[in-house]
């Protein structure tokens, strides 16, 4: 298949100009939280840790977003749902957790920003944005409409980035007063995320036919190509639709979808709650008074 990708260039591959914005946000980071940082704080600059957590969150960015994964994306709905998963599951944490405190007070209690984000971030309302929204997203007419218009699908995926951010704050946030859940109902949290999120991928792997004309039907998935594919070249090219590229039909590559966004989501979300059950557990023992020793 990587040979056969090579007809769309380089440009499409690994898109130079989306790396070139991702270097530019590691350059940016490293200026305020390090070179310039005086001028916003008296904070000391990010431990060693939150440097590898943003660096690793930029490099997963160009991965899912600049890389081939990208092309693949509109070509294979299997690689769109893995896509998906570490795009909204994975980089929020890395970021929250690469970003020092005092630049996350700046965002949260700004003067226009404060009071959105003080509801938005409610841990129930963040669940049912989240996962409202990633549901609706992959509605067939929503979805085909998205992969057709390149202004909607920025906006669309943009938005739900943010709510993702919004999903996993109750859990990873480093602003001490906003921690309202405690261990046992971040376990609950994450229980009931991983319930919300299983009708949508429910109806994408036990449906028996092609649910999204941007993978069936090779206007639809031409349209969709061009998100990526520098016009110059798509239109040099002679597409017959996705089954060209796709080792797999597409019912069955649109199931092994549902199934690999379902199974990256259970990994993510095991790791956290062992983190936080783990996290608590020897919390606790620590409280445990030791027995008390004759004299």
């Amino acid at each position: 298949m990587w040979l056969e990708l090579q007809i769309f260039g380089f440009r499409a591959l690994w898109s130079p100009y989306y790396l070139l914005f991702v270097v530019g946000l590691g350059i940016l980071y490293f200026l305020i939280t390090v070179t310039f940082r005086h001028k916003f704080t008296d904070e000391k600059a990010p431990t060693t840790n939150q440097f590898l957590f943003f660096y690793a969150g930029l490099a997963l960015l160009y991965i899912v977003k600049g890389s081939p994964i990208d092309l693949l994306s509109h070509i294979m709905f299997t690689s769109h749902m893995v896509q998906m998963a570490l795009y909204y599951l994975v980089f929020p944490i890395f970021i929250i957790k690469g970003l020092p405190e005092w630049l996350w007070r700046k965002v949260f209690y700004a003067p226009l920003l404060k009071h959105i984000l003080a509801i938005l971030t409610k841990p129930l309302i963040a669940l049912v944005v989240f996962n409202g929204l990633f549901s609706i997203y992959h509605i067939p007419t929503v979805f085909d409409y998205a992969k057709e218009n390149g202004l909607a699908h920025a906006v669309i995926t943009t938005v739900i980035l943010v709510t993702a951010f919004l999903m996993w704050w109750p859990i990873f946030t480093p602003i001490k007063e906003m921690e309202r859940l405690s261990p046992l109902l971040k376990i609950g949290y994450i229980f009931a995320n991983g319930v919300l999120i299983t009708p949508a991928c429910g109806l994408i792997i036990f449906s028996m036919d092609p649910i999204y004309a941007t993978y069936s039907e090779t206007g639809g998935w031409i349209q969709a190509l061009a998100l990526c594919v520098p016009g110059n070249v798509l239109s040099g090219l002679t597409l017959t639709g996705p089954q060209m590229f796709s080792p797999l039909p597409i019912v069955e590559d649109q199931q092994l979808g549902g199934i690999m966004m379902k199974i990256t989501q259970e990994i993510v979300y095991g790791i956290v709650l062992a983190r936080i059950f783990f996290g608590w557990f020897n919390k606790e023992s620590h409280k445990v008074d030791p027995i008390p020793t004759e004299s």
